[in-house]
């Protein structure tokens, strides 16, 4: 990069990243990665980009992951798992509590932790106590600046000095998920520190998650997007039925959207249903871009009160 340059010691990767002499054999890497940070840094944005494919829920909420969600990138020298999990945050209500536990395990199965920044926001005081956190976790560990599209470069490289102070002799590497930017020299950084060893998964392999999953987190994230400021946290999805039918092409799912309250349940629904079909139209254009095949959405809206702080409930959704 040009302009201003990085103070001196600041381990800032952008241009180039060492790899083995031309005609060097080198062991098959694989491993997990977690991605770990405050809520609404751009991690599952982050992933999706990686993985190349969408495996995780996106949305400018908050808190919009709430389970482990991996997602894998095989490569000839290497097999890289990474770990999206729920932005870590002071919890008390059940369901955010579980949320932080998920990610707090996740970050100590890790080969190796990425904290995971937003370049717009700065290096907060939040992202300081959750260095300090994960410091003890895994035994490698990078600092990502995500979002590096909103910022200016100036403002970048200051925010990258700041980063390189929350981890000693940790390399720091500004990406964008929304453009790419920087992306492929992530990957070959973190395919270098992972542990020697063969694949873990099958090479075509995308994510841990089932379909049945992805179907519910998509239906999810229309959710949040329609509802936007009015039922942020409020709502689950639980898919109830969902069938192939190769002879016709086509994908069956029968979904529920849990609300607590009948008066969130209209919310959901809309003035004579209109929110809810597009809630449906919308989920089923994406499913049917990630399926590759047509999709029947039948969605229903069901008031099942204290959901959120009901363990049955939240075991079914895997939290």
């Amino acid at each position: 990069m040009g302009g201003t340059r990085a103070p001196p010691l600041v381990r800032i990767v952008y241009a180039t990243v060492s790899g083995s002499p031309a005609g060097a054999e080198t062991a098959h890497r694989a491993g997990f990665v977690g991605l770990v940070g405050r809520p609404n840094v751009g991690k599952s944005t982050l992933m999706n980009r990686l993985v190349g494919a969408k495996v995780a829920a996106v949305s400018a909420k908050p808190q919009t992951t709430r389970n482990r969600i991996a997602g894998i990138v095989t490569r000839p020298e290497a097999q890289i798992v990474f770990v999206d999990t729920p932005g870590i945050h002071e919890a008390r209500a059940p369901l955010n509590t579980r949320m932080v536990a998920v990610a707090r395990q996740a970050l100590d199965d890790s080969d190796i932790r990425v904290l995971v920044l937003d370049a717009a926001r700065g290096v907060t005081a939040e992202d300081r106590a959750l260095a300090r956190e994960s410091s003890a976790a895994a035994p490698a560990a990078i600092v990502v600046v995500s979002k590096t599209d909103l910022v200016s470069r100036d403002a970048l490289l200051a925010v990258c000095a700041a980063a390189a102070t929350l981890l000693p002799d940790v390399p720091v590497v500004p990406v964008s998920g929304a453009t790419g930017d920087n992306v492929e020299r992530l990957l070959a950084l973190i395919a270098e520190a992972l542990p020697s060893g063969p694949a873990l998964y099958p090479a075509d392999q995308l994510s841990d998650q089932s379909e049945r999953f992805l179907a519910a987190e998509i239906v999810r994230e229309k959710v949040i997007e329609q509802t936007r400021d009015e039922l942020p946290y409020a709502t689950a999805v639980v898919v109830d039925a969902f069938r192939e039918e190769p002879e016709r092409g086509l994908v069956v799912i029968q979904a529920s959207v849990l609300v607590e309250r009948a008066s969130q349940k209209g919310i959901v629904i809309g003035e004579r249903g209109q929110r809810i079909r597009e809630i449906g139209r919308a989920a089923r254009v994406e499913l049917e871009a990630i399926f590759d095949c047509r999709i029947f959405l039948e969605l229903h809206v069901k008031v099942v009160p204290g959901w959120s702080r009901n363990p049955r409930v939240l075991t079914d959704l895997g939290l």
